[in-house]
């Protein structure tokens, strides 16, 4: 079996004969050598310990984890959203902040593959948390015409959010597309693509006084951009689907979970962000 297709669980997944992540590797080795058990008796030192027992991973743990994920990111982000109600200006430091922490956790957890950290993943939603509160609360305050209710806008964003969840969630089920490698390929080019457009639009943003391509300025090359985005996102929970499909075939520990639900918030968050900039187009002055 090949690794996950998505980079944020990537190295979680592992073939069906080396196992998952290594677990209990260290202890069949170190056993290898024994010639004498604890009670004085003769050992094969040939014949590896079974490794230790874990509960596999089920449907079940996905959502449950996910779940909790989530709802840190859900306190997170409603504490965050009155905390700036009360002090406009701790919106652009609280934001700084989410935004950063919740990048560094993700590599970390990417690049050190401890996807099923559940601590990392906590700690990424309660960061994340601190991003959604204070951009929801721009977008929804700050951003919008005034006679447009933040409430209002916010759900939009939300129901819109987990509708197009659902909805892919359906097309993977029912495998009206099929993620193939030339389907990954595709996907991540596109991605590449997006975030080499941001990058240029806020460097060029810096010598234009902010229009830079004009890519986040409300105008309809503005609408297009988060139109593809929100495709890409869309897109990309195909991924990860497909690595908790995988991750259950491959009989993995439970506690790959965690992986699964942090995979599963990257993509939730940027999608949720994306609508809801979407959203405040339409209703900015």
């Amino acid at each position: 079996m090949r690794e996950s297709s998505n980079p944020v669980m990537r190295g979680v997944v592992r073939d069906n004969q080396t196992g998952y992540a290594g677990f209990g590797a260290g202890a069949a080795a170190a056993g290898q050598g024994a010639m004498w058990n604890q009670h004085g008796q003769q050992t094969d030192p040939y014949t590896r310990p079974a490794p230790p027992v874990t509960r596999q991973l089920t449907i079940d743990d996905v959502v449950t984890k996910t779940a909790i994920t989530l709802g840190v990111l859900t306190i997170s982000a409603i504490a965050t959203y009155f905390l700036v109600d009360q002090n406009v200006s701790l919106a652009s430091p609280l934001m700084l902040v989410g935004a950063l922490g919740g990048l560094a956790l993700v590599l970390v957890a990417s690049f050190g593959r401890k996807q099923d950290n559940p601590a990392i993943v906590l700690a990424y939603a309660a960061f994340e948390g601190l991003f959604v509160g204070s951009i929801s609360f721009v977008f929804a305050n700050m951003v919008v015409a005034n006679d447009t209710s933040a409430g209002a806008l916010i759900g939009q964003a939300v129901l819109g959010t987990f509708g197009v969840f659902f909805g892919m969630l359906l097309v993977y089920k029912v495998g009206a597309i099929r993620v193939t490698p030339r389907f990954t390929r595709m996907l991540f080019a596109g991605m590449i693509g997006v975030i080499v457009l941001m990058l240029g639009n806020l460097v060029i943003g810096l010598f234009n006084g902010g229009e830079g391509f004009g890519l986040r300025n409300g105008g309809p090359l503005a609408i297009i951009f988060s139109l593809v985005c929100i495709a890409l996102a869309a897109f990309s929970f195909l991924l990860d689907f497909d690595a908790a499909d995988r991750l259950i075939r491959a009989g993995a520990p439970e506690r790959a979970a965690w992986g699964v639900a942090l995979g599963l918030t990257v993509t939730l968050v940027w999608l949720y962000v994306e609508i809801l900039r979407l959203l405040s187009y339409f209703n900015s002055d």
